[in-house]
């Protein structure tokens, strides 16, 4: 093979923005040869195959590789209808609506060893992300003690929520801006610094909006050796704030207003209260402003990499199984809000499933759909 045929299922916002990419022939030794919508029309795709089934695109042997970006519940189904037809496969976020669902996708991947499977988390691609982990990785921030996230800049409006029947239902997307928006900062926590131990949640349903999931969040969570953090997120507050703060013993990192600062301790801080001599003394500080550049074309990055994958066997930015830590620290989240209690991780995912299909069965909402302007949504992409 030299080229990779790939298809995208699913041509909602972004899925479009995929094509839109591809078309260009903004990925190397690729060419976008199908697409496939229940709903969207496809005419405008000609002369691209065209399908209204994402299992046919699947079974067609049109294509060599496929793009899900279907409504959440859709991903795993069909994640494993390609995995096992052998057809290589790049999962949107979240992989699954639910921990239970990507361990059941997980276990399809590796009874297919020889297909690949990703998860688009293209935030890894990311500069400024990238340089933060290197710091930490590297030892400059000393050991981790806490971390502050609020992240309350992804602000929606009804109209937004009414553009889809799934969205923001627990049938149709399995939660709200946890697993929608914040996924892909949720994953980034977790590269960066590791699964917590624990947390607590508290999240607010339909706070802001007419939905039955939730859009407002504020978390608590532990790690094993004792660091602490915060991540606060919403989809109602405007103007809204984005500010990632990080702290070491040698240091503190924050990243805000596309800027990231490194406040570094001259001596590691436990050391220094260990050593001093007076009471209010304090470690000398340097104040280092970190460059970096914006990321160009993050999502055509990702699937870069996934052709070369798949040509060349070149390690991914994001292997697929990497994508159930962030969708267990959403559903562990709103479990543990919807109990009022503490939850210890890894979570039971089939135990946030079956409250999961609890919800979904005891739902009243009754949505009213509508049709919204089309809107570019590239400008959410850099976090």
């Amino acid at each position: 093979m030299h080229k990779v045929r790939v298809g995208i299922i699913g041509l909602g916002n972004i899925g479009k923005h995929h094509a839109e990419y591809l078309s260009n022939h903004q990925v190397s030794r690729c060419e976008l040869v199908a697409v496939c919508d229940a709903f969207a029309p496809l005419d405008r795709y000609q002369p691209l195959k065209t399908f209204a089934d994402g299992e046919a695109l699947i079974a067609s042997g049109a294509v060599d590789a496929v793009i899900i970006a279907t409504p959440h519940f859709q991903h795993t189904t069909l994640g494993m209808a390609a995995l096992a037809a052998g057809v290589h496969t790049l999962v949107e976020k979240p992989i699954s609506s639910h921990k239970a669902d990507a361990e059941r996708l997980i276990a399809a991947s590796r009874q297919h060893p020889k297909v690949v499977f990703g998860g688009m988390f293209q935030m890894r691609t990311e500069p400024r992300y990238q340089r933060m982990q290197k710091l930490i990785q590297a030892g400059e921030l000393g050991e981790v003690v806490r971390l502050n996230w609020i992240n309350t800049d992804w602000y929606r409006t009804e109209a937004y929520y009414a553009s889809s029947g799934w969205r923001a239902t627990w049938r149709g997307e399995g939660g709200g801006v946890l697993l929608n928006q914040c996924l892909h900062n949720l994953d980034m926590l977790q590269w960066l610094v590791g699964m917590p131990a624990r947390l607590r949640g508290f999240c607010q349903l339909g706070r802001y909006h007419h939905i039955e999931v939730e859009d407002d969040v504020t978390a608590y969570l532990e790690w094993a050796n004792g660091a602490n953090g915060v991540f606060v997120s919403s989809t109602g507050e405007a103007p809204g704030t984005n500010r990632f703060e990080i702290v070491g013993t040698m240091g503190r990192l924050v990243l805000e207003n596309n800027q990231l600062a490194f406040t570094r301790n001259e001596t590691d801080m436990l050391k220094f209260s260990q050593t001093a001599k007076q009471g209010f003394a304090k470690p000398e500080v340097w104040n280092v402003a970190i460059p970096f550049e914006n990321a160009n074309l993050p999502h055509a990055t990702m699937v870069q990499n996934f052709v070369n994958a798949i040509l060349d066997h070149e390690p991914l930015i994001a292997p697929g199984a990497e994508g159930i830590h962030s969708v267990e620290l959403a559903n562990a989240m709103v479990y543990s809000s919807l109990l009022g209690e503490t939850v210890a991780l890894p979570m039971d995912g089939a135990t946030w499933e079956k409250r999961l299909n609890r919800l979904v069965a005891e739902s009243k909402l009754e949505k009213q759909v509508m049709a919204v302007e089309a809107t570019d949504i590239a400008s959410s992409f850099r976090r």
